[in-house]
């Protein structure tokens, strides 16, 4: 069963400061080494480094770096036979300063051309397995078939009836009324404290219940950064506590855990140990400089989750 991450994979530049400017503010940053990153391709590295088939389709243009990318997704074990080109677009970049342990991310803007799928792409992804993406991408996701133009909303809702469960990342931005064709059905939604409070306008998980099962959700998770994750399948609640840690870059922590939570669901592990484990994943992933910290097999995952057992 092949996992298709549908998303983002860019050159990540990273800065260091010792405080984030204000408004008409002046400051002095310190260059690190750029690394190759992207939060859905982080995903996917993580997936495939944990043992799961991996795919990962984005929308690059055609310049050196471009095919850098591609080329270190395959070296990392992620497949990337459906990748979408496009000349005019702008390279792939995000800016990333680290600062007072926590990080400030800017991205380059790409722009929201429709990204055409091919014949070949829509037949694999209608076979069952998970379909780990944003918003943001699968609004853009178009293909043409035999019985007309099939996109966004009602695309994914076709990928549905074929078995390909969606895992959707919300990250800081939510969600909104409008995004719920997109989100219905979906296996698991995933906030982090932002995205959340974004989203329903508080942080009680126990609240949402009714918008679980009105809208079929498999489950909805929150992080809580250091404090761990919850999670709620609209009758049940799970929380699971952080692992204490010393952090070196929290880049790609979230990544880290969603790849790894993903695994764990193709495994058919219960949700409360696919929860722990991916916490755990995310936890040594911070302890590791750079996006891709998280990258390990499940042994190595495994045995750091048993050598750091919280009190």
């Amino acid at each position: 069963m092949t996992t298709f991450f549908i998303g983002d994979v860019a050159l990540d530049e990273y800065y260091t400061a010792d405080r984030w400017p204000g408004r008409a503010d002046k400051g002095m940053v310190r260059e690190l080494p750029a690394e190759i990153g992207g939060s859905i391709a982080n995903a996917a590295v993580v997936h495939a480094a944990l043992g799961g088939e991996t795919q990962f389709i984005s929308l690059l243009n055609d310049s050196p770096l471009s095919r850098r990318l591609i080329d270190d997704l395959g070296q990392n074990g992620v497949g990337a036979d459906h990748m979408l080109i496009d000349p005019a677009i702008a390279e792939s970049r995000n800016l990333i300063f680290l600062i007072d342990g926590e990080h400030v991310v800017l991205t380059v803007e790409m722009g929201e051309q429709p990204m055409w799928l091919a014949q070949a792409t829509l037949a694999a992804l209608r076979q069952p397995g998970f379909l780990y993406t944003t918003l943001y991408r699968v609004r853009r996701l178009h293909v043409q078939t035999e019985q007309g133009l099939l996109r966004q909303a009602d695309l994914v809702a076709d990928l549905r009836h074929h078995g390909r469960r969606a895992i959707f990342d919300l990250d800081v931005g939510g969600c909104t009324p409008e995004d719920m064709p997109y989100l219905t059905g979906a296996a698991v939604v995933i906030f982090n404290q932002v995205g959340f409070r974004a989203a329903f306008g508080h942080d009680d998980i126990s609240r949402i219940g009714d918008w679980i099962r009105d809208h079929q959700i498999g489950w909805v998770v929150r992080t809580l950064a250091a404090d761990g994750a919850e999670a709620h399948d609209g009758q049940t609640r799970l929380q699971a506590a952080g692992y204490p840690v010393q952090v070196v870059d929290v880049t790609g922590a979230g990544d880290t855990f969603g790849g790894a939570l993903t695994w764990c669901l193709t495994q058919g592990r219960p949700f409360a140990d696919a929860l722990d484990f991916s916490i755990a994943a995310a936890s040594r992933s911070v302890t590791i400089h750079g996006p891709r910290g998280g990258k390990a097999d499940a042994v190595a995952v495994q045995t750091w989750r048993a050598e750091n057992r919280r009190p």
